[in-house]
């Protein structure tokens, strides 16, 4: 009994390959996002208590400094399908690369809203008013959609 309980559990293995791999050797983005995890900037700190105190919603749980594709987004939640990147000084000087990383996020999916540190820093309520008015979805039609439906219909 004890050799079909191996077979088995090798039959097994071999249907999840992705579990065979050396979980000893982590990607460089993982330990970059785990220091990044331990050393927020003010503004990350202000924003993460603020995101998991004020804005925690049934449907939306945000992680923060997530892999996503080879970038790391400062936060994210997945089940929404929202990421919110904060930028220094130094974003000013790098818009070609922003550009390119936000175009990978959103062929991923993801919307991405991006603040300044200064918004987080001296605007809160106004950062979350837009992250608030992001996570919540948009009735479908719209209610300014007014009459198309009856027009069509109407034979005019």
């Amino acid at each position: 009994m004890g050799v079909d309980v191996a077979m088995a559990t090798r039959n097994q293995d071999d249907d999840r390959i992705w579990a065979r791999t050396d979980r000893t050797i982590a990607p460089p983005q993982r330990g970059f996002a785990s220091h990044m995890r331990k050393t927020p900037t003010a503004a990350e700190r202000k924003l993460w208590w603020h995101l998991r105190h004020r804005l925690a919603l049934d449907d939306s749980h945000f992680r923060r400094q997530v892999q996503i594709g080879p970038y790391i987004a400062d936060f994210a939640c997945h089940q929404l399908k929202l990421v919110v990147e904060l930028d220094g000084g130094q974003h000013g000087e790098q818009t070609k690369k922003d550009d390119a990383r936000a175009l990978c996020l959103k062929s991923e999916g993801y919307r991405v809203l991006r603040f300044w540190n200064n918004d987080v820093l001296s605007n809160i309520e106004g950062v979350l008013t837009e992250i608030q008015n992001a996570m919540t979805p948009t009735p479908n039609p719209s209610p300014q959609g007014g009459g198309e439906k009856n027009r069509r219909h109407s034979g005019k």
